[in-house]
């Protein structure tokens, strides 16, 4: 069962590799809210670390509901990634030193000194991904045989993963 778990979060890390920023859902009273956010890390556990304040809307929103979805796009390569998870604001100093860059004093001006600054874990529970190696004339010429055959266009690998 291990063996299968790390073999799903290396598939994802690998999915994933080479796309700064997803589109980070939480819910806001019901409602559904995203933003874009730059991933620091998928770590060896299946955990999504990202940088963020303890001042915004999204940690008061993960403070009253956990739920989140972080969604992946690369569309060049036809890659696409959706994994959902539970959210934690973690203040860990090592934590936030071991994935300081300088680029982000750009929004935290104070750098590791920003009383506010915290990290955002999560902890990925499910994932669904699309992974479509085949140029765009390839894809192509498969939707126009789907539409003339009325048999359904094949988009590639597609898989929903339990951790």
């Amino acid at each position: 069962m291990e063996d299968k778990r790390q073999k799903s979060i290396e598939k994802l890390k690998s999915l994933t590799e080479g796309i700064d920023f997803c589109m980070l859902t939480t819910l806001d009273g019901g409602q559904l809210r995203s933003r874009p956010m730059s991933t620091q890390e998928f770590d060896e556990n299946g955990d999504l670390w990202f940088f963020t304040s303890d001042k915004t809307h999204k940690v008061d929103e993960i403070e009253a509901d956990n739920r989140v979805n972080a969604a992946y796009s690369k569309p060049d390569d036809n890659v696409y990634v959706s994994v959902s998870g539970k959210a934690s604001i973690v203040k860990d100093r090592a934590k936030t030193e071991e994935l300081w860059s300088p680029v982000l004093k750009a929004w935290f001006p104070e750098g590791l000194d920003d009383p506010t600054l915290c990290l955002l874990k999560v902890s990925v529970e499910e994932a669904e991904y699309w992974d479509s190696p085949n140029s765009t004339l390839v894809q192509i010429a498969g939707f126009v045989k789907a539409l003339v055959t009325g048999k359904s266009a094949q988009g590639g690998e597609n898989e929903k993963i339990n951790l």
